[in-house]
């Protein structure tokens, strides 16, 4: 499975949010998730990839509440395709603030609010291989079987290993009354959150419309029978509906965080992207 984020398309400029100068394409072209990051924990004198994340400002970092602890060290890894190896135009960013959602609980996962930001140390210069995502207009829901990509360096396979190279995968969205009804995952699924996936497939998703690509999800938990069970589709936190949130942290505070996993998504795994429309 692939930790993502859920898009969708505007036509916009070059460098303009969700605009990658490389258009995504199949097979995956190099940089074309330019919003994309590796979030990074320092551990005996070595960095290690933990979750992903989107670059939402030049100085921000949209990814999950439970991918944060308040005593690690981070940094973060922007422009690259391997996280572990140094690339042409790419950058590692040391996070300075960590601020998760206030209603954020690591022992009640099902009731949502698994969204974090991170305040990046200095303010990044977008590139081409560096661009900042889009976010969804506050309130937006996608329609059910509305098609979207996930993106990230998680598990290709359950109980496997992670891929050295980012990953994309296309979904189609399971709408609230389909995903929470009985047979999916029932009462477990909560209005804040968005499901994609459940095919028994493909895990984990980025939307676009005409041309840009916006942030729908970020990835928070999936079954724990599988990464891609049957009518169990990854569950991501709706980003439409934290997006005063992520004004005002943006524009005030830095809270300190908690962490951890409907079964909580494997780490690896961050956000929902959805394509633009022809």
């Amino acid at each position: 499975m692939i930790r993502i984020l859920l898009l969708s398309a505007l036509v916009v400029g070059a460098l303009s949010c969700g605009s990658p100068t490389y258009p995504p394409q199949v097979p995956r072209v190099p940089n074309s998730w330019p919003w994309q990051v590796s979030l990074q924990y320092s551990f005996n004198d070595k960095w290690y990839h933990t979750c992903g994340g989107s670059l939402v400002a030049n100085n921000w970092i949209m990814t999950a509440a439970h991918c944060i602890r308040s005593s690690w060290t981070y940094r973060v890894v922007l422009g690259r395709q391997k996280p572990s190896t140094e690339e042409s135009g790419s950058l590692a960013v040391m996070v300075s603030k960590l601020v998760v959602h206030e209603k954020w609980n690591s022992s009640q996962v099902t009731k949502g609010n698994d969204i974090g930001l991170l305040k990046l140390a200095v303010s990044v210069s977008l590139s081409d291989k560096i661009q900042l995502a889009c976010l969804p207009p506050a309130g937006t829901i996608l329609p059910n079987h509305y098609p979207c990509y996930v993106t990230g360096w998680g598990n290709l396979q359950t109980k496997g290993k992670s891929p050295d190279v980012l990953q994309q995968g296309r979904l189609l969205v399971v709408d609230y009354a389909t995903c929470s009804s009985s047979g999916w995952w029932g009462s477990i699924v909560k209005t804040n959150m968005v499901c994609a996936g459940g095919d028994g497939v493909v895990a984990s998703c980025f939307v676009s419309t005409e041309n840009q690509w916006e942030v729908h999800g970020v990835v928070s938990c999936s079954s724990s029978l599988s990464c891609n069970y049957y009518h169990k589709p990854s569950v991501f936190t709706r980003v439409s509906n934290y997006i005063s949130w992520i004004q005002s942290v943006r524009a005030t505070r830095a809270l300190s965080p908690g962490a951890l996993p409907c079964s909580p998504a494997p780490a690896g795994r961050r956000g929902l992207r959805t394509p633009p429309s022809s």
